[in-house]
């Protein structure tokens, strides 16, 4: 990765944490056991960039290269896998209600910053001219860990039916290639990234989701 220990790795290293964590709640809610919930926590911390990481011809990906994202997700998973089995967690004192909640807000951390860190690899790959290239660079990096999760969770994924998920990543995209000419990358960043954890905590909270075609209960 193009990061040193800057603001930059802590961010990324922040989204790779809650992506972890919204891997392994979704693993526990389904009630997989310890290695389930650390492959699906991992997975989803680390798919988005690992596909990424692909579409750039960066082989191997670069999470085989620096595996510290890969320890921190492993670290994140077993600690909460632990408060929730010690009953720090339990039932009793988070409804079902308050679990839904605490589990889209590290998915909407883990995808703002996943899609700006995106946009900045491809930047740093030399296509930053290329605006189509690096926007769906941001949205496959901040997606596509969320989508493994959901399909190894066998459960029908975010970005297709979810409280415009995709469509919050896309805006964030397009809001960072703005104020990167505008801002600081790190003011951009900040920025971008809360707008699209702002979409995403009001489009649960107002139910906001794109048309159908038909009836739908989701």
């Amino acid at each position: 990765m193009p990061y040193s220990i800057s603001f930059f790795f802590l961010a990324e290293l922040a989204g790779t944490i809650a992506f972890a964590c919204s891997g392994a709640m979704t693993a526990i809610e389904k009630k997989l056991d310890l290695l389930g919930v650390i492959v699906l926590g991992v997975t989803t911390a680390v798919g988005g960039g690992m596909m990424r990481d692909i579409l750039l011809g960066e082989l191997p990906p670069s999470l085989f290269l620096n595996p510290v994202y890969v320890l921190a997700a492993f670290l994140a998973v077993l600690v909460l896998f632990f408060l929730i089995r010690s009953r720090i967690l339990a039932e009793k004192y988070l409804s079902a209600e308050a679990y839904e909640a605490i589990l889209n807000l590290f998915d909407a951390i883990g995808l703002g910053i996943f899609t700006i860190v995106g946009i900045d690899t491809g930047i740093a790959a030399g296509y930053g001219d290329n605006l189509f290239l690096i926007i769906f660079l941001g949205v496959i990096t901040g997606v596509g860990g969320g989508l493994l999760r959901d399909m190894m969770a066998c459960q029908t994924p975010y970005i297709l039916k979810k409280h415009v998920y995709a469509c919050a990543s896309l805006a964030g995209a397009f809001c960072y290639v703005g104020l990167l000419k505008l801002l600081p990358r790190e003011a951009a960043l900040s920025a971008s990234a809360l707008l699209v954890v702002a979409i995403r905590l009001l489009a649960r909270h107002y139910k906001w989701n794109l048309p159908v075609a038909g009836c739908s209960k989701a």
